[in-house]
């Protein structure tokens, strides 16, 4: 176990003394994730992997820089203990917002023309990519099965999951932007994402040994 952490705790100062977004950092990244992983608190909740892929572009973040909270500090917790404790917040987070949702039911709010205002719309845009979700973006330009570009929103042939998980990517376009775009409805944007584009990401991300 001290060997782990030891090896754990070479590799951030490894990655750390590498300019953001180069590829010597995205390497030691890449090898701290899959090390701890497995390490992680695990919990069988509909909202586990979103957590999960929060707290992994946390971790990009803020190993070495504080880009949206406070800087990795090896004084004070181990990696694992740092990205659980972030995680565990997530998960609360989350569970509260499901609670939220419940009880909003009854106020769903609606625009002039008695449209459904999708509530996604006011979600602030993430910052940069971190190094992580560039692979995301390799695999989702290169789609070499062109897999990605055959899917799309049923009688919109130019909506395909490879366009909109690009324009989800932080920094993400909010979907009242992409629906006055596109000409569709943002719940509808919203619904396709969820159900066709998420399943991609996360079998891609489970290919990687992401999650």
């Amino acid at each position: 176990m001290a060997k782990s952490s030891q090896y754990l705790s070479q590799l951030v100062t490894e990655a750390c003394r590498y300019p953001p977004r180069s590829k010597q950092r995205q390497k030691n990244l890449t090898k701290i994730i899959r090390l701890v992983n497995s390490k992680l608190w695990q919990e069988n909740t509909p909202y586990y992997e979103d957590a999960l892929q929060e707290t992994w572009i946390y971790f990009c973040q803020n190993i070495c820089e504080g880009k949206s909270g406070k800087a990795y500090d090896p004084d004070k917790a181990s990696v694992v203990t740092w990205l659980n404790n972030y995680l565990k917040w997530r998960l609360k987070d989350s569970y509260i917002r499901a609670k939220k949702q419940q009880q909003k039911t009854a106020s769903i709010r609606v625009d002039e023309n008695n449209k459904i205002i999708d509530p996604t719309d006011s979600l602030p845009a993430k910052p940069d990519i971190p190094p992580l979700l560039e692979e995301i973006e390799k695999w989702v330009l290169a789609d070499s099965q062109n897999k990605l570009c055959r899917i799309c929103l049923e009688n919109h042939p130019q909506i395909t999951a490879q366009a909109l998980i690009l324009t989800r990517l932080p920094p993400e376009i909010p979907w009242k932007k992409l629906a006055a775009k596109y000409g569709v409805a943002p719940g509808t944007l919203s619904s396709f994402y969820q159900r066709k584009c998420k399943p991609l990401l996360r079998e891609f991300s489970k290919s990687q040994g992401y999650i």
